[in-house]
């Protein structure tokens, strides 16, 4: 809070959480969402009338009942209670103690056990054949933090394999979310990356991430501020390079979608994506108008905040960028790799922020074209 990051951390006492979920369910203020990186990036799908979403994760009855009519659970999927996941929201410049936030961010806690166990890949790996999807997304894999070491590693091998069953073809988005353990997260960067076609983070995920794998950078503890665009270009450039699809290396990951707070960054590794001016254009968009709870961007209530000017990169092939508001999406390339630049106009006083990077990856994703050749 004090830094204003947004932060997820699993809750291991299940009864105290148990307790103070109840508590909080049963306040007559209380709001309930639906949650869930993967149905809110399912909920964002189903709001075009033209598309179709399979949604498998343990669904309780409330969640049932806010999912969006677009949305399909197999019955495999639906359970006798929900899991509920507490969202601590703050605006800036409120205080708590001594701590005074930046800006508007939210802390998760949960004692979320199914979504930890990722209890639901096989059944929808299972449910593909018959859905026959143009994409499929998968997140929940920072629920493991809260499962043995043991179990974390035969878990992710079983990931890995349930994501190798998805037929060739279908593009395969993971999205991140906050986490703390390096070992789990060093595993998923080794193992899950190159199952997977996109990536979907934010700025706390990819610091954690090149600290964990010893990428570029990986010295700074914390980002100063707005983080630095050449810093993170340099990291996602060096994820695709090592991670990512190439000759020698059997890959298919080929894309990232970056959001921070005031800018947004999709790296995609050329001749596998198209549409990219369009795809971080329309994240930028949703971001502004889904923190203020508007149809379209309301000029009065939203600030630009991305730097002006910027290097693209601290290595060799850094360029200066100044920002022409005519053009607000910044193409350049380095090896084989495009990278675009959005800056977003930030919403001032959010309504919430929960949700914020799932809507930008799946409206990045919807205008996505990917070529074919997968």
């Amino acid at each position: 809070m004090g830094k204003g990051a947004a932060a997820e951390r699993f809750f291991s006492d299940k009864e105290t959480f148990h307790d103070i979920a109840q508590v909080a369910s049963e306040f007559p203020e209380a709001q309930h969402y639906v949650g869930g990186n993967a149905a809110l990036i399912g909920q964002k799908f189903a709001a075009n009338a033209d598309l179709k979403v399979l949604l498998c994760g343990p669904v309780g009855p409330k969640l049932h009942e806010l999912l969006d009519d677009n949305v399909f659970v197999p019955p495999e999927s639906l359970q006798e209670v929900d899991e509920f996941h507490l969202i601590l929201e703050y605006q800036a410049g409120e205080e708590w103690g001594q701590l005074k936030a930046p800006h508007a961010n939210r802390f998760i806690f949960s004692h979320d056990l199914s979504n930890g166990a990722m209890n639901m890949l096989e059944v929808f790996v299972s449910s593909l054949e018959e859905f026959q999807p143009d994409l499929v997304v998968l997140s929940g894999l920072h629920m493991m933090e809260g499962q043995s070491k043991e179990l974390q590693r035969k878990r992710l091998l079983e990931v890995v394999t349930a994501i190798s069953d998805i037929p060739t073809g279908i593009p395969v988005h993971l999205e991140l979310a906050s986490m703390t353990n390096r070992e789990l997260m060093s595993s998923i960067v080794h193992q899950v990356f190159p199952a997977v076609t996109s990536l979907g983070l934010n700025e706390q995920e990819l610091l954690f991430l090149t600290q964990s794998a010893s990428g570029p950078h990986s010295s700074v503890s914390s980002w100063n501020g707005v983080p630095d665009v050449g810093m993170v270009s340099d990291i996602l450039f060096w994820i695709l390079k090592e991670h990512g699809r190439s000759k020698g290396r059997a890959s298919d990951l080929t894309r990232i979608h970056f959001h921070t707070l005031v800018y947004h960054i999709l790296a995609t590794v050329d001749g596998y994506w198209a549409n990219q001016l369009a795809a971080v254009a329309a994240g930028a968009r949703v971001a502004g108008t889904q923190a203020c709870a508007t149809e379209t961007i309301d000029a009065s209530r939203v600030s630009l905040r991305a730097p002006q000017m910027f290097m693209t990169s601290y290595s060799e092939a850094g360029s200066r960028i100044v920002l022409n508001p005519n053009e607000p999406v910044v193409e350049w390339h380095r090896e084989g790799i495009s990278f675009h630049f959005t800056p977003v106009l930030v919403c001032k006083d959010p309504i919430r922020t929960v949700g914020l990077g799932d809507a930008i990856s799946a409206e990045g994703l919807f205008y996505s074209e990917v070529h074919p050749h997968y």
